[in-house]
């Protein structure tokens, strides 16, 4: 059985409160689950002590025997000293789509056309100064 330690969400509609819980990793978001370990209240300031509160020996013990942490459990378990998070870094996400990167082709070249434009005739009234 492939266990996960995730959020659960609870709350009102526009007001989201969420367990942390060990569960199997294939129920359900908000179904069954083995133990509640924590709790994360996101209108909470970011501050605020009860912001996010964790059992750390209770979510030591489930990391030992192989539970996996989502990516949002982690980074609380990595505040908490609990378990060391690896930077991650998506070189990708800042980069521009294809469309973008065509577009700033064609602005390029139209720059270029027009550089190479308002030269030409700025050279062709010096040679003919100079020819006279």
């Amino acid at each position: 059985m492939s266990v996960s330690i995730r959020l659960a969400r609870g709350g009102a509609k526009k007001r989201p409160y969420y367990r942390i819980v060990v569960a199997n990793s294939r129920s359900p978001r908000d179904g069954a689950f083995i133990e509640k370990i924590g709790v994360y209240n996101p209108l909470l300031a970011k501050d605020d002590a009860k912001r996010v509160i964790v059992d750390a020996e209770r979510a030591k013990h489930w990391l030992s025997v192989g539970a996996q942490p989502t990516d949002r459990v982690a980074r609380f378990f990595d505040a908490a000293g609990i378990k060391e998070r690896a930077a991650r870094s998506n070189l990708k996400k800042g980069e521009p789509g294809d469309k973008a990167k065509e577009r700033a082709e064609e602005r390029a070249a139209k720059v270029a056309a027009a550089e190479e434009a308002a030269k030409a005739p700025a050279e062709a009234p010096a040679e003919e100064a100079a020819e006279a």
